[in-house]
C-alpha cells in the first residue's frame, strides 16, 4: 500500500486537475492503408511498464523473441517538462508512489498500425500517447491526454482508430492511429480504465473503475470510490448510447458487498454475453447484454498464502486479466493476487489446473487461438497456457513488470529498430 504521504499527494493532485482538450480532425485515409499481408508478420507486443520498453515475440508456437523497442526515447525531454511544472511533478510523483508501487509507469498499452510500421503506446507517467517508428525507434507523433495520466487503450476493428482513457480527466480520446489527431472524445465515470470496440466497430464500451489507490477498501466504504459505470458510445459520433451501473445489477442478485468497479472484460464471440472482473473479487461475472442483467457468478479458488487484508492488494485488483478462446468455449482468468492463472470451461464454469504465476496482470489469446497468454508482472515473463488442456506450455522472459500484451504486426523482416 502507498504511504499516507503518497495518498496525500494523490488528494492534492486530484484537486488540481486541469482538463486539456485535444484537437479534432478527420480520420486520415492514408493511415488505413496497410501493406500486403505477405509483407507483415503477426507478433505479440509485451509492454514492460516499469522499464519503458516493449518486447516483441512470436504470436504463437515457441513465442521466441523477435525484437525490443524503447518506448521512452524522449524521456529526458519529458522529464524536463515535468520538473519545470509543479502540478505535473505532483502527479508524476503521485503515480510513482501509488498505482506505480514505487515505480514510474511508462508502457501501459499498445497497438501496431495496420501497415506494421509503427506501434502506438499509452504512457501513464507522461500522460500521453505516442507513435513510434518500428524501423528507427523515433517518435512519429505525440498526443498529450487531458489531465495527467494515460491508461488502457483499444483499437478499432479496422485498425485505424485508437481509444485511450485519460484517467484523471474522466475522458476517453479517440485518435487517428496514423496521425495522432483527435477524432472525438467522450465523458466517462471516475477513472476510465478498460475500453472495448464492438467487433462491427459501431460502439465503444468504457469501464470506469473509480479510485483504486485509497485505503478505504472495506465494503462499507465502497461508496467513497467514486462514480463507476460502463459508458457505451456511438463510435462515429462519440455520443453516449447507454450507461450501465453494475451496482444496481449486483444488488438485484444479492451481491451488495461486491464492488461495482468493472475491471478487465471480454465479450463472447456473438457479443451476447460480457464476462468481467470486479475489484476485490477472486473470480468473474457473466452479464447478459440483451437482458441487461448478471446471469452467473464464478468464484475461483483463493490462495491460502494471500493476505485477506484488502489494503495489501495491488490497486484493489485481486484478479485482473480475462480472455476467451476464438470458439468461445473457454475463458482464461489471471488470479493476480492469488498467483495463478486458470482456464475455465464457459458452459460449466468449471476451472481447470491452477497454473502457478507471479502476479499475473493480463490475459490475452495467441495468434493461432490455441493458447492463453498471461503477463507475469512479478516474474518478468509471459506464460502460455493451452486452452485445450489448461496446462502451461512455456514461459518467455521479458522486461520489468510486463502488463498489457496485445496482438499486432511488424514488417516481415523486422528484428528491432535500426539504432538499437
Amino acid at each position: 500500500m502507498p504511504a499516507s504521504r503518497s495518498r496525500h499527494l494523490c488528494s492534492v493532485a486530484a484537486a488540481l486537475v486541469l482538463t486539456v482538450a485535444g484537437p479534432a480532425t478527420a480520420a486520415s485515409a492514408a493511415s488505413a492503408a496497410s501493406s500486403d499481408a505477405s509483407d507483415l508478420r503477426e507478433v505479440l507486443f509485451v509492454g514492460n511498464n516499469w522499464d519503458g520498453t516493449a518486447d516483441v515475440i512470436k504470436s504463437s508456437g515457441d513465442f521466441a523473441k523477435v525484437g525490443r523497442i524503447n518506448v521512452i526515447p524522449d524521456k529526458d525531454q519529458r522529464m524536463a517538462e515535468i520538473n519545470a511544472d509543479p502540478i505535473k511533478w505532483i502527479y508524476f510523483m503521485a503515480i510513482r508512489n501509488s498505482v506505480g508501487e514505487g515505480h514510474d509507469q511508462f508502457a501501459d498499452d499498445m497497438y501496431s498500425t495496420p501497415d506494421g510500421k509503427s506501434v502506438v503506446v499509452s504512457r501513464p507517467s507522461f500522460a500521453d500517447v505516442v507513435s513510434i517508428d518500428l524501423a528507427t525507434g523515433k517518435i512519429n507523433w505525440r498526443f498529450p491526454v487531458s489531465g495527467y495520466r494515460a491508461d488502457h487503450m483499444a483499437v478499432s476493428p479496422d485498425g485505424t482508430r485508437v481509444a485511450v482513457s485519460a484517467s484523471t480527466a474522466n475522458t476517453v480520446h479517440v485518435l487517428d492511429i496514423g496521425t495522432g489527431k483527435q477524432l472525438g472524445s467522450f465523458a466517462t465515470g471516475d477513472k476510465p480504465h478498460e475500453n472495448i470496440f464492438t467487433k462491427d466497430g459501431k460502439y465503444i464500451w468504457n469501464m470506469a473503475i473509480g479510485d483504486v489507490n485509497t485505503a478505504l477498501d472495506d465494503p462499507g466504504w465502497d461508496w467513497t470510490k467514486g462514480d463507476r459505470h460502463i459508458t457505451v458510445v456511438d463510435a462515429t459520433t462519440y455520443k453516449q448510447v447507454k450507461v450501465i451501473d453494475m451496482r444496481q445489477r449486483l444488488d438485484a442478485i444479492g451481491l451488495k458487498d461486491f464492488s461495482d468497479a468493472v475491471r478487465p472484460a471480454v465479450f463472447s464471440p456473438d457479443e451476447s454475453k460480457l464476462y468481467f472482473q470486479v475489484s476485490f473479487f477472486n473470480g468473474f461475472l457473466e452479464y447478459d447484454v440483451a437482458a441487461d442483467k448478471i446471469t452467473r457468478v464464478k468464484t475461483l479458488p483463493k490462495n491460502p498464502a494471500t493476505s485477506e487484508d484488502r489494503t495489501t492488494w495491488v490497486n484493489d485488483s485481486r484478479h485482473h486479466g480475462i480472455s476467451m478462446n476464438p470458439a468461445g468455449t473457454k475463458l482464461c482468468a489471471a488470479g493476480t493476487m492469488d498467483d495463478y492463472a486458470t482456464v475455465v470451461d464457459r458452459a460449466t464454469l468449471q476451472e481447470g489446473t491452477l497454473v502457478p504465476a507471479s502476479k499475473p496482470y493480463w490475459a490475452t489469446v495467441s495468434g493461432d487461438g490455441k493458447d492463453c497468454i498471461v503477463s507475469e508482472s512479478g516474474a518478468d515473463q509471459v506464460t502460455a497456457i493451452d486452452f485445450a488442456t489448461g496446462r502451461k506450455v512455456t514461459s518467455i522472459p521479458v522486461g520489468d513488470h510486463p502488463q498489457r500484451v496485445r496482438l499486432g504486426h511488424v514488417q516481415a523482416d523486422w528484428t528491432g529498430p535500426s539504432g538499437s
